[in-house]
């Protein structure tokens, strides 16, 4: 295609204008063609971000990218519960759910195609079986469907709101409530792009509810529901209010604690989750336990109450 910059066109990024061009492609890919080269401003290359000026040549040369799938790798994986329609892992810290961000190999999903034949392929070829995610340094019990019809049902249940999902957080400072509820919108953090923040008045609605499990001179561990499923809602939402989760540097913890070891991950653990089986609408409860680096290094922060 080549076309001549428009009135409407001028001032805007060139990545916007070609897009509209191409309304069916995403910006991401149209960036990628602007980056290899393919698209042309008066002959030629420019930056994605180039102003766009009325009157200036503009020539794009499409180049698809190659299909994307998750390859199979042999990677062991903590079983906790199994039948036909779904399989639930207990997911180590460290362990990225799906490909993504420069992350390739390594993946839960990957370690899924390596054990199982077929999954469910709502997600897509990158996605298979994932329903819901947990992040990278977040350990704990994750559901994965097995086929198309359990993914459908599962998925109506955390859509709903039906499933009860209960986490573990070490928070530093002393939570003074012994229980409480947080209830604030997330959104992208517009100036740390890689940070959500629950400061701004758009944003998703979100709410977390919390329990005062143990308290340490310095520490409060606490037992956390949430009720939606925005990108870090937990650790947002406790950095909101002070008590920024152990371990996690983006929201204000510090990445050391004096007299204690590298924690190397946050303090974040997916400990329980109620949901109905697909299969009959059984209600069941898996239960992951606190993983032993997270139990030894709050055992090394002295007795709590």
């Amino acid at each position: 295609m080549q076309f001549l910059a428009e009135t409407r066109d001028a001032g805007r990024r060139l990545d916007r204008v070609v897009q509209d061009r191409y309304p069916d492609q995403s910006r991401a890919l149209v960036q990628d063609w602007i980056k290899a080269g393919s698209v042309l401003v008066n002959g030629g290359p420019v930056r994605a971000s180039h102003q766009v000026r009325a009157g200036e040549a503009i020539a794009v040369e499409p180049v698809q990218r190659p299909p994307l799938s998750a390859a199979p790798e042999q990677i062991s994986l903590a079983v906790l519960y199994e039948d036909d329609d779904l399989v639930a892992i207990d997911k180590p810290a460290g362990m990225v759910v799906h490909a993504g961000a420069g992350t390739h190999s390594g993946t839960l999903v990957n370690a899924l195609l390596g054990r199982y034949q077929s999954l469910s392929g709502v997600g897509g070829p990158l996605r298979p079986g994932i329903v819901h995610r947990l992040d990278r340094f977040t350990s704990g019990v994750l559901l994965v469907a097995k086929n198309d019809a359990a993914h459908h049902r599962l998925a109506e249940q955390f859509a709903g709101r039906r499933v009860e999902k209960v986490y573990l957080a070490l928070v530093h400072g002393r939570v003074r409530a012994d229980r409480g509820r947080i209830e604030r919108p997330i959104g992208r953090d517009p100036v740390r792009r890689t940070r959500m923040t629950a400061k701004l008045d758009s944003g998703r609605a979100a709410w977390s509810e919390y329990q005062v499990l143990r308290r340490f001179p310095d520490f409060t561990l606490l037992e956390v529901r949430i009720g939606t499923g925005r990108t870090h809602q937990i650790r947002v939402h406790l950095a909101s209010i002070g008590h920024p989760v152990a371990g996690d540097t983006l929201y204000g913890a510090p990445a050391r604690v004096e007299g204690t070891p590298a924690l190397g991950r946050y303090f974040l653990h997916s400990h329980r989750i109620r949901f109905n089986r697909p299969s009959d609408g059984r209600e069941m409860t898996l239960v992951s336990p606190l993983p032993p680096e997270l139990e030894g290094w709050m055992e090394a922060l002295g007795p709590g109450g």
